[in-house]
């Protein structure tokens, strides 16, 4: 059982938690998607009920396997937000999203950033404005 908070600290953990889960799904030649994940964490918390609200709420379907979160983090990020929310019975808009980012660069630093086009776009800006002058 793990207990989850809208806090950094905690997302680190759920973002170390979710790679280690891949990893062992993968080793046991499992799929690595939300039903599973969520019934290895919560065990018999991880009612139907439960896993159909988390993947409402994260817009995905339970057997659907999930990306690596080093390779494409913005399924996981939305999983992550989605299980946050159910937990504490909260909305997705109250899950403290700039913790949830900064908690991904902390667990995994060398990893595909989560915001890839917004960097794209301010580079592309600045390309822009030398060019212009």
């Amino acid at each position: 059982m793990i207990t989850v908070s809208n806090t950094q600290e905690c997302f680190v953990q759920l973002w170390l938690r979710l790679e280690r889960t891949r990893q062992l799904l993968q080793g046991q030649y499992r799929r690595y998607c939300i039903r599973n994940v969520l019934r290895l964490w919560f065990g018999t918390r991880a009612t139907d009920d439960f896993i159909w609200e988390v993947c409402t709420r994260c817009g995905q379907e339970g057997w659907n396997e999930l990306p690596s979160p080093l390779l494409s983090p913005r399924k996981p990020r939305e999983l992550l937000r989605a299980l946050t929310a159910v937990s504490l019975g909260i909305s997705c808009y109250k899950v403290n999203l700039k913790a949830l980012d900064a908690a991904y660069t902390i667990a995994f630093p060398n990893a595909t950033p989560i915001n890839v086009n917004k960097k794209k776009s301010k580079r592309s800006d600045v390309r822009c404005k030398k060019a212009e002058t």
